[in-house]
């Protein structure tokens, strides 16, 4: 069945998604903040509304949209990254102005350039709301996006985000020469860290053995078609962030992330190590070689594998 779709946000992941769900038959129009316009006017008349904007615009949008959102209009919430003022996902923004809206969080290893490219992938579609989430699963789907669905929304989206902090990890990591047991062990105790994070916003940590944890760390960790990737492999150069953030030139959602978390992390004593050497780094605290020494001279202990 042919769905009315909205994108607000047509950017290279909002541009993908309205080209993939236009080759389904379904009817899309998009906003973006470029072209101009009210977003307000995308919402009327539509069956589902899908939010690709970057985690900077989200505060903004769902202020301004939330309040107005018409009544059980589904929203599917696409960025990815952590509100550094809020301390907060996108859905819990979005929920903040508006508890009603009803709500899923879209996210996995969709590397945008590949799925333009005609190339297969999945995803999960993350809700509370188990029959929302599976009518909308079966509509949306394709032989080129295949959609899973799951119950945790919030582990989902911390996942998403926390995966960009370790795919610049993965990058510096890579940059550096350090080899695959390296990277290994460093993929290894990321999703650890990300367990620590996901926990703590109230999330499912086993949620990072899906498509959104696990799935998305693989592709972005391993890939010069992830911006996080090669802004590590940037910073490893001996770039400054500003110059490996000019040379991507686009968002990389990782490095307000790592400021986000490693805000929270000082107040909720979670153990972070990943995640502050990436946060030391974008600020010219330490050099790429000295984060890695850093993180390897760490305390011999147990391995821990309980996300505590």
């Amino acid at each position: 069945m042919a769905l009315r779709i909205g994108v607000l946000g047509l950017g290279a992941w909002g541009s993908t998604l309205a080209g993939l769900l236009r080759a389904q038959g379904h009817a899309v129009s998009g906003w973006s903040r470029r072209e101009g316009g009210d977003p307000a006017d995308l919402l009327a008349d539509q069956d589902v509304v899908l939010v690709a904007v970057s985690m900077a615009g989200v505060a903004g949008l769902a202020e301004r949209l939330a309040p107005i959102w018409p009544g059980q209009l589904p929203l599917v919430s696409c960025s990815k990254g952590i509100d550094v003022t809020q301390r907060c996902t996108p859905s819990q923004l979005w929920r903040r102005h508006n508890p009603e809206i009803p709500l899923l969080v879209l996210s996995g290893p969709n590397l945008a350039s590949e799925l333009a490219a005609g190339l297969p992938a999945a995803s999960v579609l993350a809700a509370a709301d188990g029959d929302l989430a599976r009518s909308l699963q079966h509509a949306l789907s394709s032989d080129r996006l295949r959609l899973y669905t799951n119950a945790d929304p919030i582990g989902t989206e911390v996942a998403g985000a926390l995966k960009n902090v370790m795919a610049i990890a993965a990058g510096v990591c890579d940059g550096l020469g350090l080899g695959a047991n390296a990277k290994g062990s460093l993929l290894c105790r990321a999703l650890v860290e990300m367990g620590v994070v996901i926990r703590g916003f109230g999330g499912d940590p086993t949620s990072l053995y899906g498509l959104a944890g696990l799935g998305d760390l693989l592709a972005t960790a391993n890939s010069n078609l992830s911006r996080n990737y090669r802004f590590g492999l940037a910073l490893a150069e001996g770039l400054t962030a500003a110059q490996a953030l000019s040379r991507v030139g686009a968002t990389v959602e990782g490095m307000p992330t790592a400021a986000a978390v490693m805000q929270m992390a000082g107040e909720q004593h979670w153990h972070l190590p990943i995640s502050a050497e990436i946060h030391h780094l974008v600020q010219g605290r330490v050099t790429p070689r000295q984060a890695v020494r850093r993180l390897m001279e760490r305390d011999l202990k147990e391995e821990d594998l309980s996300w505590r």
